[in-house]
């Protein structure tokens, strides 16, 4: 019998179809009455809506959410919550909104809820990442954790298909992460697993008909799946290149877990057998890496890092700073090997498998 600990959720969760009409229900349940919505620019038409839903009880929309949430924007936020005498907050929108609100959280204490509209994941961990002056942190804080999350399938069928193939990618990158990560317990790894199967199952099915209300449904499921289960175990070597990538070079978050992810599959697989075996099961193939580069590939998520924006001379630098304060993984972190990783995933080549010698644990390569 494996010994193991379990840290279970505290988040309500409410999923479904139109289950954004209950909104202003979710935010009295918290004994709130001045909710603040927060969203990206480019999501004031559903922050909108949400605001109608919320009623007497929404008090303003704070619209300047963006990726990577940088500390500057959260102060700004804060100072703009205090002013409206805001008692919640509520996130409308994916990752940078979610963020925001977790920022915000983190220094008020206000109640979080967030109506999720991608596959981020962000809205069931309690994980917060911020951007300063080029450097993004990653800090695991048990009070940022949502109180409430309201999933609505009708909220993400305006999500463009190579949005949405990004975004769910961006999910089964948390669920294989889950696999073989540090803290990881039986639960996890069932969820983590379902995760992997349902968003298989969606993602091709709403890149053909962008209409499929099903495959949206199972694809949301998918990513709820996949950030509860990220956000009760550790993060590794997956998350801290694209964190890294995100904060020091400005890459868009979504596209690049898209493209990091079979790279770093390829590295940790001489080290994490049942998550490979895991991950052949959802998506048969030429070995558990090549199968998710080739997924990728046919819902047309994109394969190379120098098409986000990534400079060939940053390379070096970025290797430098994943090691630095580098995250746990199952397989030790050499800095040569990275550099390697990242000259693939920047060229867009398909990912390297690793010579290994089967005798050792750790998946070293041989001499």
């Amino acid at each position: 019998m494996r010994s193991f600990v379990h840290r279970g959720q505290i988040t309500k969760v409410v999923f479904g179809t139109g289950t954004r009409k209950g909104i202003a229900d979710e935010v009295r349940a918290l004994g709130c009455d001045r909710a603040l919505v927060v969203c990206t620019p480019g999501q004031t038409q559903q922050a909108g809506e949400v605001s109608e839903l919320l009623g007497p009880l929404g008090v303003a929309t704070f619209d300047q959410a963006t990726a990577h949430t940088p500390i500057a924007v959260t102060n700004k936020a804060v100072d703009f919550a205090r002013a409206v005498g805001a008692d919640c907050v509520v996130a409308v929108g994916g990752g940078s909104p979610i963020g925001l609100g977790k920022a915000m959280t983190s220094r008020t204490g206000l109640p979080h809820l967030a109506l999720p509209t991608t596959y981020a994941g962000s809205e069931m961990t309690p994980i917060l990442g911020e951007t300063h002056e080029g450097t993004k942190t990653t800090r695991r804080l048990p009070q940022v954790l949502l109180k409430t999350v309201v999933y609505d399938v009708d909220l993400t069928l305006t999500l463009p298909p190579d949005v949405a193939a990004v975004s769910g990618l961006n999910a089964m990158a948390h669920a294989v992460e889950t696999l073989y990560a540090q803290g990881q317990d039986p639960l996890a790894f069932l969820m983590a697993g379902e995760a992997l199967d349902a968003l298989a199952a969606a993602l091709p099915a709403i890149v053909r008909d962008p209409a499929d209300q099903e495959a949206r449904g199972t694809a949301l499921y998918g990513a709820w799946l996949a950030g509860t289960c990220l956000g009760t175990v550790g993060m590794a070597l997956h998350h801290k290149v694209c964190h890294v990538l995100g904060g020091t070079f400005d890459l868009p978050h979504a596209k690049t877990h898209a493209v990091v992810l079979p790279h770093v599959i390829a590295y940790n697989a001489p080290a994490a057998s049942p998550a490979m075996a895991r991950i052949g099961k959802a998506l048969p193939g030429p070995g558990p890496a090549r199968a998710i580069f080739e997924f990728a590939g046919r819902i047309g998520a994109p394969s190379a890092l120098r098409d986000l924006g990534m400079p060939a001379s940053g390379i070096r630098e970025a290797a430098d700073l994943i090691v630095r304060d580098g995250y746990w993984n199952p397989r030790p972190v050499d800095q040569d090997a990275v550099r390697v990783l990242l000259e693939r995933a920047w060229a867009g080549e398909p990912p390297l498998s690793a010579s290994v010698d089967p005798s050792d644990p750790t998946g070293a390569p041989r001499a």
